[in-house]
C-alpha cells in the first residue's frame, strides 16, 4: 500500500513531477555514484530532459532541481531562501560539488540539455543523466522516470513498484475492495489506513501531523506575502489582499451564506502561491493541487464547529486511501492525463476526507469522493508559455 508519507511529500515548488520529482532523480543519481565507488572518477557530468520535462522545464524551474539535485539537496530539506543562490553559483564558476564532495565542471547552459525532438517511451516525464571520466569515457548513465507527485523510478526498473511494496493488514487495490475490508473489519476508512501505516510507523499519528502542520505553514505563509510572483507572465500575489478584504468584512451583519466558499478559495490560492514561488509545501497528491487539502483543512479547523485534531488526521489518512487509488489504477500526473489526475485527484481526496472528519459512513466517504472527482473528469493541462 502507498504510505501517508508517499503521497503526502513536504518538498519545494513549483512541481513535484517537474522540481521535485527530477531533484530526487538528480540526488539518487549521485547517490549511486558515490555508493558504487565511482564518485572520485567523474569529471563532467550531462543532463537530458525529454518530453514535459524539455517542453516546460524553463517555466517548472526542472534545470534549477537537477543542479539542486546533484548537488546533494533532497526536496524536504532543502531551504528554499538559499535555492536560488547555490544555483546562482553553479552557473557563475561553471563547476559543481556533486553530492557536496567531488567538484567537476558543469555549465547549466550546456551541460543541461531541453530534447524537444526525441519522444520518451515509457513517460513524458522523462530525464536521463551521463557521468564522464577526465578521458570522456562513461562512468555511468541512467535515466529516471518521474511519474507525478514527486514519485520516480528507473527507467529500467517496474514503475508499479515505485511505493506501493507496504505490506499491510488491509490491502486494497480499488474502491470495492476498499469498502470490503472496512465492512469486515469494522473499521472506518482512516482507521484502516492507520493500521496499515502501524506496519511501517508506528508513530503513524507524528508523521500525519507533520503533514498537517507543514500544510498550515504554507498557508500562513501565502497569507501574509505580496508581490510579484517568479516567471516570465509577473503575475502579482492576491492571497494577502483577498483574505484581509474578507477579515475585514468578516463583522458585517448581512452576509451571503456563500461567502464562506470565499475563504476556502483564498486558502488555496494562498498554497499555490507559496508553490509558484518556489516556497515550502506538500505534494498533495501533487505540488500543481497542493491547495486544495489545505483549504479543507483550514476550513474543517476554523469555520466547522466541534473540529478537533483526530478529525484533522482523519482527512489526511482517509485521503490517502483515495488518492492512493488513483495512483494504482489510474495516474496522478498532469503530464500524463491531465489536470484531471492533479486537482480532480485532489478535490476527490479532499471531498472524501472532509466527509470522514463530519462523520460520514464508508459508503458516503466514496460516494463523495466519486461525485468531486466527476466534476474534473476530462479537465486538461495547458501551460501557457512553458508554464
Amino acid at each position: 500500500m502507498i504510505r501517508v508519507g508517499e503521497l503526502f511529500k513536504i518538498g519545494i515548488g513549483p512541481s513535484s513531477s517537474h522540481t521535485v520529482g527530477p531533484m530526487k532523480a538528480a540526488a539518487a543519481f549521485v547517490d549511486g555514484l558515490a555508493r558504487d565507488g565511482a564518485i572520485d572518477r567523474v569529471a563532467s557530468v550531462v543532463v537530458t530532459l525529454f518530453g514535459s520535462l524539455a517542453f516546460t522545464g524553463k517555466g517548472h524551474a526542472t534545470d534549477k532541481a537537477v543542479i539542486l539535485g546533484l548537488s546533494g539537496e533532497r526536496p524536504q530539506s532543502v531551504d528554499p531562501d538559499r535555492a536560488e543562490a547555490l544555483v546562482a553559483v553553479v552557473a557563475a564558476r561553471c563547476e559543481i560539488v556533486l553530492a557536496a564532495r567531488r567538484v567537476v565542471r558543469f555549465d547549466p547552459s550546456s551541460d543541461i540539455h531541453f530534447d524537444y525532438v526525441t519522444a520518451p517511451l515509457r513517460h513524458p516525464n522523462t530525464l536521463a543523466f551521463c557521468a564522464r571520466d577526465a578521458s570522456g569515457e562513461v562512468v555511468s548513465q541512467e535515466a529516471w522516470l518521474s511519474i507525478g507527485g514527486g514519485f520516480v523510478v528507473r527507467e529500467d526498473a517496474d514503475v508499479a513498484a515505485d511505493g506501493e511494496s507496504c505490506a499491510a493488514p488491509y490491502p486494497f487495490r480499488n474502491a470495492a475492495e476498499m469498502l470490503a475490508r472496512a465492512g469486515e473489519s469494522g473499521l472506518t476508512i482512516a482507521e484502516m489506513v492507520r493500521a496499515n501505516e502501524a506496519v511501517a510507523a508506528p508513530d503513524s499519528d507524528a508523521e500525519v501531523d507533520a503533514v498537517v502542520g507543514a500544510m498550515f505553514a504554507s498557508l500562513e505563509r501565502g497569507l501574509t506575502r505580496e508581490g510579484p510572483l517568479p516567471g516570465s507572465l509577473k503575475v502579482n500575489r492576491r492571497a494577502k489582499a483577498i483574505y484581509d478584504r474578507l477579515v475585514a468584512n468578516a463583522g458585517r451583519n448581512a452576509r451571503a451564506a456563500h461567502e464562506i466558499m470565499d475563504y476556502v478559495s483564498v486558502y488555496a490560492m494562498a498554497v499555490n502561491e507559496e508553490n509558484a514561488a518556489g516556497g515550502r509545501v506538500v505534494t498533495a497528491p501533487t505540488n500543481g493541487a497542493a491547495g486544495v487539502i489545505p483549504a479543507v483543512l483550514r476550513y474543517y479547523r476554523d469555520h466547522c464547529a466541534g473540529a478537533t485534531a483526530e478529525g484533522l488526521r482523519a482527512i489526511i489518512l482517509t485521503a490517502t486511501a483515495i488518492g492512493a487509488l488513483f495512483k494504482m489504477n489510474a495516474s496522478i500526473s498532469g503530464a500524463e492525463v491531465g489536470c484531471q489526475g492533479e486537482v480532480g485527484v485532489a478535490s476527490s481526496m479532499a471531498a472524501a476526507g472532509l466527509c470522514a472528519a463530519l462523520g460520514g459512513s464508508n459508503a458516503q466517504i466514496e460516494n463523495a469522493a466519486e461525485i468531486a472527482m466527476e466534476h474534473h473528469l476530462g479537465m486538461t493541462c495547458d501551460p501557457v508559455g512553458g508554464l
